[in-house]
């Protein structure tokens, strides 16, 4: 091997080899068993079948349905609260601006939980109500997964937008006034279009969350007919045998989210301004009524986003009767059932965790190494493909696992393997994205000095360019460990017997009515999820929730 490979390209050359095997080798025999037959020919049968199939075909409409209606609804509710942070001083806007990314870490089970506890039809707020003789709509189906899934998804607009506000450069709308134009036409013609690539690509990543949303989706779309869940029903049934109807069905999922990310870039790029950095606009500060408008219009967005963090420990705590929530009864049972009676879930969801994030952050940061400091002609191919899980649905990815790892000489199905695995894969774009965020401030001078005084490249890695981005590596860790020990819809397809996790419990525990025991892992999750970011905030004065 020539020595300009060692030993860098030799590492490109093993990771690439793990992510084609482990990633697009799942997917590449997820597309053949959808147009191969038992017999092995090949055959379009499974797609026909969809077609024909009037179930299918309505559950294809409403997913791309929602998608919209959701989509539709973050931006309403994202774009004006981006302008009110970014352009007015009101009380406690600091404290508000950073509250919605504190969203993005409460698990969605939780929050499909929690608003069935106040809104279901055992609901406390519903019961309230019905006391009082007002009786409410049903929070299941598309009036709770649009309400829920717009909570949940609207830090992504929001944050988009926040950022564009921030970088515009306020000289061009004084331009605009200057000439006589009216304030409002001002920003419609200068404002609008500069922003408007911000809204663009987050709608459209929001509209791929929703299309592969399965924990809302499930808990609350009641009788709609919906893709994500079309396809774990199918996977999970009796008669869920053909591999080849799964896969189509998977395939097609995949098509939509293709043709959404093929649509963005095309889209975005004839829309994109550019301009050199200049002064951001400075916030108008509203007095009386006004600020008082202000903070109780954002107040209301952010109490009815962070509501479900509380809901889940008030239920926690409080006495149960089966799906009875005696409210205002407090007791302790439900959390002694859980910690005490069957902690399996709890140790299970810490230990694949775990391993995940070990596993996936060393990944993460010899890949970002690689990619962007040791470029070579299989770095990029290896870029693609490591965000590729990116564009995948959990229940996809879950199915392309086990039909590729239920037989063969690596048999994983049925193991912790296949667990940690489906974690890793899932999340390891996460963890790139966030290793790689120091690596481009890092000066190719410093390694280039360590070795010309005689230091091996790979002891200069770990005693220079390590050290150095220990605060990427840091938020790497705690975003993997959040988003894999909360995850659902990829592990609750390759999950067997022995190794249930904490948010595959709440799902079964809420799907039996046991609201209680449901809650109670409910508030360890959460538990689990907050320890890490407190101790990142605190301990090692990372600001992993700065607006600014």
């Amino acid at each position: 091997m020539n020595i300009k490979w060692w030993p860098w390209g030799f590492l490109t050359l093993i990771s690439l080899v793990l992510l084609l095997f482990f990633v697009f080798y799942p997917l590449g025999v997820l597309f053949i068993n959808s147009v191969q037959d038992e017999s092995g020919a090949l055959s379009l049968a499974g797609f026909i079948t969809l077609l024909n199939d009037s179930q299918y075909v309505e559950a294809f409409r409403n997913t791309l349905v929602l998608g919209v209606a959701v989509t539709a609804c973050t931006v309403a509710v994202g774009v004006p609260f981006a302008y009110m942070v970014a352009r007015y001083e009101f009380p406690l806007k600091n404290l508000v601006a950073v509250l919605p990314i504190m969203t993005i870490v409460i698990p969605e089970i939780i929050v499909g939980q929690s608003w069935l506890l106040l809104l279901g039809n055992n609901g406390l707020i519903t019961n309230l109500m019905a006391d009082w003789g007002i009786e409410l709509p049903t929070f299941y189906g598309w009036t709770g997964m649009v309400f829920s899934m717009t909570l949940v998804y609207y830090t992504y607009i929001y944050l988009g937008v926040l950022a564009a506000l921030r970088g515009f450069d306020s000289q061009l709308e004084e331009a605009g006034l200057s000439l006589g134009t009216s304030p409002l036409l001002t920003k419609f013609r200068v404002l609008v279009p500069v922003l408007l690539p911000a809204v663009l690509v987050n709608a459209l990543v929001v509209f791929t969350l929703v299309v592969g949303n399965f924990a809302l989706s499930m808990l609350l779309g009641s009788r709609v007919p919906l893709l994500s869940v079309m396809t774990y029903n199918t996977f999970v049934s009796e008669m869920g045998g053909s591999a080849m109807l799964q896969s189509a069905m998977s395939v097609v999922s995949i098509g939509i989210v293709a043709v959404v990310l093929f649509l963005q870039k095309r889209v975005v790029e004839r829309k994109i301004y550019t301009m050199t950095q200049g002064r951001a606009p400075a916030p108008i500060r509203v007095r009386s009524g006004a600020a008082l408008l202000f903070t109780c219009a954002v107040g209301l967005v952010i109490l009815l986003s962070m509501l479900p963090l509380v809901i889940v420990f008030v239920a926690a705590l409080t006495e149960t009767s089966g799906p009875v929530m005696r409210w205002g009864q407090w007791s302790l049972s439900s959390l002694q059932r859980a910690l005490q009676g069957a902690p399996e879930p709890i140790l299970n969801s810490l230990k694949f965790a775990s391993m995940a994030t070990l596993v996936g952050v060393a990944f993460a940061i010899l890949v970002s190494y690689l990619t962007i400091k040791k470029k070579n002609i299989f770095t990029q191919t290896l870029d693609y493909i490591v965000v590729l899980p990116l564009t995948i649905s959990g229940t996809v990815l879950g199915i392309a696992l086990v039909q590729t790892f239920n037989t063969g000489w690596l048999v994983l199905a049925g193991s912790s393997g296949i667990m940690v695995l489906c974690y890793t894969v899932r999340r390891l774009p996460f963890a790139v994205r966030n290793a790689s965020s120091t690596l481009f401030n890092i000066p190719d001078s410093i390694e280039e000095a360590s070795i010309s005084l005689g230091v091996s490249p790979l002891k200069t890695f770990f005693k220079v360019i390590l050290p150095a981005m220990k605060a990427s590596i840091i938020s790497a860790a705690i975003l993997m460990w959040v988003t894999t020990i909360s995850e659902l819809s990829a592990s609750v397809v390759v999950y067997t017997g022995g190794l249930e996790t904490m948010p595959i419990a709440i799902f079964r525990q809420v799907d039996g009515g046991r609201l209680g025991l449901a809650s109670a892992y409910g508030a360890a999750l959460v538990s689990v999820i907050l320890l890490p970011i407190v101790v990142a905030i605190k301990v090692f004065r990372i600001n992993l929730f700065s607006a600014k």
